[in-house]
């Protein structure tokens, strides 16, 4: 049994969630449509798998837990936003967790502990922005330290967060002004230490698979030859292994640029 985190009052962490509120429903007046949030629990730990197509899908979820649940996600973020002076002081009063790419040890550990404490995590296991708008291979992680505390895994697709912001394109306000947002939640994944990571990794990526084909297939924008679709599904975003191709390249001059 594992315990529930005190509900501290936490200002920054709510005036984050109201600023969300106000700029997602009020100004650019999206229009969410959530399936499956029973899933999210109302108490207790879980780990949150979430796909990656927009900058902002981590506020959306967070929107969307709120308003489900009135839990609050803390993140694993990067260490370079954590390091900058005012995003990261923020970062840290939210209780969000950052990640040495280099050196993952100690926000694996740190992540593990906020389980244990009863916090919902959110990770992105795809490790990044999937600029073909497709479910890349996923890093083991989220799975490991789920069976690590002994918690659920919860697989999240969001769909239409791409309009808001997202790589390799600057969306415009009349692209993200009452976009149809998706939220579509499975259900809890159990895994133990017993289990191969490798496995039940694999059969994460087919759920976020599963779910993000029925977002897409229900979403009310036309994709035929558009930027934000998959091109398998008619759209002009880069295949996954060009867009892969591409990341590589600029991996490799990030790590140029730092030697």
């Amino acid at each position: 049994m594992h315990p529930n985190p005190k509900r501290r009052f936490e200002p920054i962490y709510s005036m984050a969630v109201g600023a969300g509120r106000v700029f997602f429903g009020g100004v650019l007046q999206l229009r969410p449509k959530i399936t499956g949030a029973e899933a999210i629990p109302k108490t207790g730990p879980a780990v949150l798998a979430i796909t990656h197509f927009g900058y902002m899908d981590f506020a959306l979820v967070e929107w969307v837990a709120w308003l489900r649940t009135r839990r609050r996600v803390r993140y694993m973020v990067t260490k370079r936003a954590a390091d900058k002076p005012v995003v990261g002081w923020l970062l840290g009063q939210m209780r969000h967790i950052p990640v040495d790419m280099s050196a993952g040890r100690d926000a694996y550990t740190n992540a593990v502990a906020a389980l244990k404490r009863g916090e919902v995590l959110g990770v992105f296991p795809e490790a990044g922005v999937s600029a073909s708008f497709t479910v890349r291979e996923l890093k083991t992680g989220a799975v490991r330290m789920a069976a690590a505390a002994g918690v659920p895994v919860i697989p999240v697709v969001v769909w239409g967060g791409q309009f808001l912001r997202t790589k390799n394109h600057r969306a415009s306000f009349c692209e993200a002004f009452r976009a149809a947002i998706r939220v579509s939640i499975g259900k809890p994944m159990h895994v133990s230490e017993a289990d191969d990571p490798v496995e039940a990794t694999a059969a994460l990526r087919t759920e976020l698979e599963t779910l993000l084909a029925e977002a897409q297939a229900t979403y009310p924008r036309s994709g035929e030859g558009q930027w934000w679709q998959p091109a398998h599904l008619g759209g002009s975003a880069p295949t996954p292994e060009v867009a892969a191709e591409v990341e590589a390249e600029r991996q490799r001059k990030r790590a140029a640029e730092k030697r």
